[in-house]
């Protein structure tokens, strides 16, 4: 992508300012989400891009956004977005070391609230596709229930989704996907 897009720092996210910018950044990837647009049917749109942090910190790293705030758009260093984004994330770290290895596998990450989960993932992209993937986030060292298995697993499958568990290795800076597969008996 030909120069930096800048995207401007206020409270917890990002905005790309130029309408322009923002729809180039959102065919790159899907990322961000255009004011007042829900569910975008074309790329192009005429109104700033929403980014949270941690498509901000994503974008900052790979060196197609440049990050400022205030009026005289003081630069924001990477130290200070992922700072912000440890404050209002929980357990961040973990999240975004698969968010990174997601998106850097060429997949479409988007939050996954809806679906009870850490991320929805496309192929393809939103509207175009429905995500066939929810990825719920773990700790190796984290206890998961049969029951918690049980309950994610027929959301999964009412949704048409398949069930991962993502738990990232820090030490081995690899992340394991344990995948589930619900079948008829």
């Amino acid at each position: 992508m030909p120069g930096k897009i800048e995207v401007e720092f206020i409270e917890n996210f990002l905005v790309v300012w130029n309408p322009a910018n923002g729809s180039k950044l959102y065919r790159t990837g899907f990322y961000g989400k255009p004011l007042g647009i829900p569910k975008p049917k074309i790329p192009e749109f005429d109104v700033p891009l929403i980014l949270d942090l941690m498509e901000g910190l994503y974008l900052r790293e790979k060196g197609i956004i440049t990050v400022f705030e205030g009026s005289d758009k003081r630069k924001v260093s990477l130290r200070k977005l992922r700072q912000r984004a440890q404050q209002l994330y929980k357990e961040f770290d973990e999240r975004y070391v698969v968010y990174r290895d997601l998106r850097d596998s060429g997949l479409i990450v988007t939050p996954g609230i809806k679906f009870g989960c850490d991320f929805a993932v496309y192929k393809h992209g939103p509207g175009i596709e429905h995500a066939p993937y929810m990825v719920s986030v773990k700790k190796a060292k984290s206890e998961i229930t049969a029951t918690e298995i049980v309950k994610t697993g027929r959301l999964a499958t009412t949704v048409r989704k398949r069930f991962i568990i993502a738990v990232p290795d820090f030490e081995r800076e690899t992340t394991r996907y344990l995948i589930f597969k619900w079948f008829k008996a």
